[in-house]
């Protein structure tokens, strides 16, 4: 059994086109099967259909001019004896092509590639099936041609041409149409047919009488071998009709013990059984065309099958209109029935062939149209008339090749000389077998020797029985001394039980595995027509089964010794192609002269004789020029052949360099994956990490703020609270580094672009370090140049970032000498250049410097985290800049960077230097909610004292009845609540009916925070744990748009100023009447009016909020107080 190498790769691939062309193919020849075997599945038609469908074939009127054409040449007694034999012939060699056609669901081209004639072998018989269809078909259009001459008295070249092309439209939808024509069309002709003879029959029996004493013009009188042998030779040309009874019995289904005798009987009706109907109807058209002659009509005349019926309907009616309706209709009744199966046999005929040596097809109805018009040809060559010598040579090739495969099927198989199964697939065929093909070969050079006088005047009448016998006999005498071994070039695949069913490789669809074939060209299962179409393979499968492969064993004993494989092959394929154009020119040339002999003999000129050397002349001048045709076609092929390997070499370097290719891809994919999968992984981690952390850094930083807004704190105390706030941010931005890292790499860190007042960021930026860097003793200068836009849009807190990393990393690496910042504006691109006289940089370092954690050797005892560069290449990356180093090994380093910010219009607001104390408006409640006790009251802390009304929450649950219950301005969410996350809590606010009040996350999940998360889930914005006061009034405002109430900042250890006694009582007053608004507002005005009373409205501010009666005691204290004296902080 063959197996392909699972290890092996396949060497073709399928091209989109390629699959789309073999399943248009595979979806144009479906219904009908046409070029494949046909299914199981849709072998489904009853045995009435089959039989019925089958025996319309019957109908073809050409039986009559037959048995007229050799009774009136050869006389009824041999003309008799012929009918009688040749069709008990006919049925002996049919039965056994129908029952196996019908058992495995094969057409005529199947069967013979099977039955010893190998893939290619078969190929020249689909050849003399085409001839049979076409010859006939031509013969039938002409008789309709009759017709249509006897109705309208149209010319014949006319009625050749409409008769061609009437059936052409019913042919093209396939067999289901013509089965349902020929049920439709049956009753009527049958009627039609045998109504003249009962009407003989009837009114003049003793016609029968005179019939049998019929004389031919060739005979003497009784029967004569002679007469015999030639009147058998014609009709013997009947016995390819099987083909085409073939097409539809393998429609038929298989049988089985409730259908065998049906199955039999079908079997026998549509197989050979048409012959028993077939040799009446011959013996009829003899009886017609004999009747004919009785009422007068010429010889030639009465040879037409339209005037043969013309005279028997005018036995039925009399002469007159009638007779000649009923003769028309007839006619062209049977013309359709057997023309549309003439041409539909023909086109799956030409199909086989072309689809073969062109290994394409372009359809069933191409070559449709293709056998039309070379039946209109032959007609315009007076086919009709040449009826006798075109089926007498005809014969032979048709006898010769049923009796090779009757010889195979009968003789070799049973006796196991030949396998027993039919093998039909190109995959496991041998392209010659000389078993069946030889022996037609050798049958057809023989009984045409004979036909034609070469081997004597005694053996020219048996010509057609030493086709048959020498056909019957060498078939299994070749197949004995071949042993068999060229019937199968490779044991078939068992693709097992569970497979009755598979998918086509290339075009996709889906096949019975009896059709399929295992092709290591394509590295899986391929159908039988996609095998037959294929040109590319070379039949890697079943090496030395090429024709040329087979030859060439041969053709080295013949030609010189020295002869290489290359010219045995050349010569080979020549002689084939020279072999085959012989013989097209020879056969058409002697149609041509036996049709002029005729012509000339009917007009009784004896110039006969002078035309045997001129068509031997025109012979010899094509076949020189075929000659040299067929070395041009040989060597064209051969160039193409090596084109083709040259192309699948090519196609197989890039193939091979398409699947490194491919395969390093994957290689770097899994890579990618594994990287993907560590980022995530430390991604989680850094996330985690970073929420953990924040959580106990945002009580840290959240009460060292409020303990710094306490003024009573000593310097000592207030120092160290500092101190706390300073260690709490370093760690603090220490996170904020690792998780920024963390969502730039994810791609989850969005620019948020607003404002800003250049000039003073870069004071700021300046003020930040001058101190630190005179601290170290170093110059430190910063300058800029061009025209600085009053404000610009960009992200302040990322250009910071950027610019502290940068000076900061300058200042850190420099022990003496100067840090410079020079910043250029220039067509909205800030030009910004950092430069030192530090310890400097190996060009060797420059790339691993920008890497995560990567710090210099030299300054690793300097403290860091090894990510500012990253970050901050990574920040100019994103803000559409660049970044670029200047740097040597102790000489310093420059740094220089362009980022784009663009000039806003407007005048910068400047409260930065100023402390919010209250907002104007109506009172806001808050709802607070977060599982930690300690955020909930840094929250509370920073906000209650600016006036809002606090409500607090530790779970989801506790939120949402806070809210069924109260009305809120805005809820402060964290993500990480006990029974809920925060962002579906934050849905679930926003689904809520009514006005839902605006969400705030404060949280320390930063790496959530993406603009998608937020806009999915309703959220108005976003606060980072550790809270920064900034931040959340700023959030706070933007979401409730407030307007803040400020006071100017001022240093808490400056000499405090005196509180006026009359400011005391009205704020007193104030605060007595409840009006708390209308005292923070008064506070803030003070603050205004007076820059040092910004220490007082702070604290008063902070005791109205905390404790009302210690307000009041401070208030009081300030009435009492003398003017003059000082408070000590």
């Amino acid at each position: 059994m063959y197996s392909a190498d699972p290890g092996s790769r396949p060497v073709q691939r399928i091209s989109k086109v390629r699959r789309d062309y073999n399943r248009w193919v595979a979806d144009e020849t479906l219904e009908d099967y046409a070029l494949r075997f046909a299914p199981r599945s849709f072998r489904k038609w009853s045995s009435f259909r089959v039989a019925n469908t089958a025996f319309g074939a019957v109908s073809f009127l050409a039986l009559e001019a037959i048995g007229a054409a050799i009774t009136l040449s050869y006389g009824f007694v041999n003309a008799m004896w012929a009918i009688g034999v040749v069709s008990l012939v006919i049925f002996l060699t049919g039965l056994p092509i129908a029952v196996q056609a019908a058992r495995n669901g094969l057409d005529m081209d199947l069967l013979t590639r099977g039955a010893g004639f190998g893939y290619l072998g078969s190929t020249l018989t689909s050849l003399i099936y085409a001839g049979f269809t076409f010859i006939f078909f031509a013969l039938e259009a002409a008789i309709m041609a009759q017709a249509f001459e006897l109705w309208f008295d149209l010319p014949r070249p006319i009625g050749y041409l409409l008769s061609a092309l009437a059936v052409i439209p019913l042919v093209t939808h396939g067999i289901t149409l013509i089965s349902r024509m020929q049920l439709w069309t049956q009753p009527v002709w049958l009627a039609l047919l045998v109504l003249p003879f009962i009407a003989v029959a009837i009114k003049d029996p003793g016609q029968f009488s005179q019939f049998t004493s019929l004389n031919g013009r060739l005979d003497d009188g009784g029967f004569s071998w002679v007469a015999f042998g030639a009147a058998a030779t014609v009709a013997a040309s009947l016995i390819a009709q099987i083909g085409e009874q073939v097409d539809f019995l393998r429609f038929l289904p298989e049988p089985g013990p409730h259908n065998r005798k049906r199955w039999w009987l079908a079997v026998i009706v549509a197989g050979p059984g048409w012959i028993v109907l077939g040799g009446l109807k011959m013996m009829g058209g003899a009886f017609l065309a004999f009747l004919a002659l009785q009422h007068e009509v010429p010889v030639a005349r009465a040879l037409e099958p339209t005037r043969m019926y013309l005279t028997g309907f005018e036995q039925v009616v009399g002469p007159g209109a009638v007779a000649v309706v009923l003769t028309g209709v007839f006619v062209i009744v049977s013309q359709i029935k057997i023309n549309v199966t003439n041409a539909y046999a023909g086109s799956l005929a030409w199909s086989n062939f072309f689809a073969r040596l062109t290994h394409s097809h372009p359809g069933r109805v191409v070559w449709l149209l293709f056998n039309v018009i070379i039946a209109v040809l032959l007609m315009a060559m007076g086919v009709f008339e040449a009826l006798e010598q075109v089926l007498g040579l005809y014969s032979h090739l048709a006898v010769a090749w049923v009796g090779a495969i009757v010889a195979d099927l009968v003789i070799s198989k049973p006796l196991g000389w030949s396998p027993r199964q039919i093998e039909f697939r190109r995959a496991h065929l041998y392209d010659i077998n000389p078993s069946g093909f030889g022996a037609m070969l050798l049958a057809s050079v023989l009984s045409v020797s004979a036909h034609l006088g070469l081997m004597g005047e005694h053996l020219q009448p048996a010509s057609a029985a030493i086709a048959l016998g020498v056909a019957l006999v060498a078939a299994p005498l070749i197949a004995r001394l071949t042993g068999g071994r060229f019937f199968i070039a490779r044991q078939a695949t068992d693709f097992g039980p569970r497979h009755r069913v598979m998918r086509c490789t290339v075009c996709r669809n889906r096949f019975e595995s009896d059709d399929m074939a295992q092709c290591p060209a394509y590295g899986g299962a391929i159908c039988s027509l996609c095998c037959t179409l294929d040109a590319r393979c070379g039949d890697r499968c079943k090496p030395g089964s090429q024709m040329h492969e087979q030859l060439a064993p041969l053709l080295s004993r013949v030609l010189p010794r020295g002869a290489t494989p290359a010219m045995v092959r050349r010569v080979g394929h020549y002689t084939l192609v020279l072999s085959g154009m012989f013989t097209v020119l020879g056969s058409t040339l002697w149609l041509l002269y036996a049709q002029e002999r005729l012509r000339l003999d009917s007009l009784e000129q004896q110039t006969t004789g002078d035309m045997g050397p001129l068509f031997i002349k025109i012979l010899g001048a094509l076949v020189l020029l075929a000659a040299v045709a067929a070395w041009w076609l040989v060597l064209a092929n051969e160039s193409r052949q090596v084109a083709q390997q040259e192309s699948d070499r090519q196609n197989q370097l890039l193939q091979r360099e398409i699947d490194a290719h491919r395969h390093t891809d994957e290689l770097l994919q899994s890579a990618k994956e594994a990287a993907e999968s560590a980022n995530h992984a430390k991604s989680r981690f850094l996330t985690g990490m970073s929420h953990e952390m924040r959580s106990p850094l945002n009580s840290i930083l959240g009460y060292s703020q409020v303990m710094l807004r306490n003024h009573e704190l000593g310097r000592a105390q207030h120092d160290a609270v500092s101190t706390i706030r300073r260690s709490g941010e370093h760690l603090s931005s220490l996170v904020d580094g690792l998780l920024e890292l963390s969502r730039i790499e994810a791609g989850k860190l969005s620019l948020m672009q607003e404002p800003l007042d250049l000039a003073e960021f870069l004071r700021q930026i300046q003020r930040m370090f001058e101190p630190l860097a005179q601290s170290k003793g170093l110059e430190f200068s910063f300058s800029t140049s061009g025209r600085l836009p009053p404000r610009v849009s960009a992200d302040p807190k990322r250009l910071r970032q950027i610019l502290i990393n940068l000076v900061g990393n300058a200042i850190k690496f420099t022990e003496r000498g100067s840090v410079s910042v020079h910043v250029l504006y220039q067509r909205e691109i800030a030009h910004i250049e950092v430069s030192d006289t530090g310890i400097g940089i190996a060009p060797d370092d420059h790339q691993r410097i920008f890497k995560p954690f990567e710090r210099l050797a030299a300054g690793s005892s300097v403290e860091g985290t090894g990510l500012g560069l990253t970050i901050t290449q990574l920040l100019v990356d994103l803000m559409g800049g660049d970044i670029r180093l200047e740097s040597a090994a102790g000489q310093g380093s420059r740094f220089r960077v362009r980022v784009y910010l663009p000039a806003i219009e407007g005048t910068p607001r400047d409260d930065a230097s100023r402390q919010v104390i209250a907002y104007r408006g109506a009172l806001r409640r808050l709802l607070i909610v977060d599982d930690e006790a300690a955020h909930r009251a840094v929250l509370r802390e920073l906000l209650a004292p600016l006036g809002f009304e606090i409500r607090e929450a530790a779970l989801a649950s506790e939120c949402l009845a806070h809210l069924d219950t109260e009305p809120f301005d805005a809820v402060l969410l964290d993500i990480n609540l006990p029974d809920a996350d925060g962002w579906s809590v934050a849905r679930t606010i926003a689904a809520r009916a009514g006005l839902s009040p605006p969400v705030l996350i404060v949280s320390g999940n930063v790496h959530d925070n993406t603009a998608a998360q937020r806009a999915g889930s309703a959220v108005a914005g976003f606060v980072a744990k550790p809270v920064n006061e900034a931040d959340l009034l700023e959030a706070l405002r933007t979401t409730l748009r407030l307007e803040w109430l400020a006071i100017p900042g001022s240093d808490v250890h400056q000499p405090l100023p005196e509180l006026d006694p009359e400011l005391a009582r009205e704020l007193l007053s104030l605060s007595a009447q409840g009006r708390d608004r209308a005292l923070l507002a008064r506070l803030a005005e003070a603050a205004e009016e007076s820059p040092g009373m910004a220490y007082w409205s702070r604290r008063l501010a902070g005791l109205l909020a905390r404790d009302r009666q210690a307000l009041h005691d401070t208030l009081g204290d300030s009435i009492r107080r003398p003017t003059g004296a000082s408070i000590d902080g």
